[in-house]
């Protein structure tokens, strides 16, 4: 039995001939985001092979990495970019994605990896804390049936690849003997790296070829970034956000309900410019 047959949805599970393209088709924010999504996730397999390498002595994870992971990872990438391709035809998601690939896979590299592979794994959950709260938000923002339902879908998976990832994070952390604050560095400085690099690259890409008379002006990607980043700062999840993001730290309990409500008021501070 191969993996498709078991993963928990497929994109042939999801009737796009039911989407109803005039709930969406003049939101340019949802486009922007949708799309620059499609592209980091449809870009997963560079990442999967660094990693894959990363953990080449640990069969179980390695297995996981490349026979399930990965292949949920493109599928979410396969999903946003049919249903860009679907509401927004005119788009050439082909070439813009080219592009992409062409700068991202200069600056995915292993080396940007942590040298231990339990602080590597604590960073793993920040990003799979970003893209559950990222799709989450994404979830609200729509009324668009189709949408809501892809991605409810993509928010299930990356919070069940968040545990995968702090599980295994789990054994590396006493293995590795990690302390609280060298996992607190490595949390800090993935949320920095998706901050001021992932999203940007992508973003980049879908405004160069949806406004190609704007390509050159800084001042205006920024301006139209800002105003997409800022539909999506509205609909953060900060509570689901926030707990994630600091289980790793294995906080005691008082202290973390201390510290939780004022993160939770600056949480898209924390994946947002």
């Amino acid at each position: 039995m191969s993996y498709a047959t078991t993963m928990p949805w497929t994109l042939e599970s999801i009737d796009l001939s039911k989407i109803d393209a005039s709930r969406v088709r003049d939101n340019e924010d949802l486009f922007l985001l949708l799309c620059s999504s499609s592209f980091v996730e449809s870009g997963s397999d560079l990442y999967t092979h660094n990693l894959v390498e990363h953990f080449a002595e640990d069969e179980i994870l390695r297995t996981w990495l490349a026979d399930h992971w990965e292949q949920e990872e493109l599928q979410h990438g396969r999903t946003l970019a049919a249903y860009v391709r679907h509401v927004w035809p005119e788009f050439d998601w082909e070439k813009g994605f080219k592009a992409f690939w062409n700068e991202y896979g200069a600056v995915c590299t292993a080396e940007e990896l942590e040298t231990s592979r339990g602080l590597e794994l604590a960073a793993r959950c920040v990003v799979e804390t970003g893209t559950a709260s990222l799709y989450r938000a994404l979830h609200t923002m729509t009324d668009e049936p189709v949408l809501k339902q892809i991605t409810n879908n993509l928010k299930t998976d990356e919070v069940r690849h968040y545990k995968h990832f702090y599980q295994a994070f789990r054994i590396y952390r006493d293995r590795e003997r990690l302390s609280r604050f060298q996992i607190f560095k490595a949390l800090l400085k993935r949320v920095r790296e998706i901050k001021n690099e992932d999203s940007d690259i992508a973003l980049r890409h879908v405004f160069n070829l949806r406004y190609p008379e704007l390509a050159s002006s800084d001042a205006e990607f920024r301006r139209i970034a800002d105003r997409a980043e800022g539909q999506l700062r509205r609909n953060l999840p900060a509570e689901m956000t926030v707990k994630m993001l600091l289980k790793p730290l294995d906080l005691p309990a008082r202290l973390q309900r201390l510290i939780e409500v004022p993160l939770s008021a600056i949480t898209e501070k924390l994946f947002l410019h």
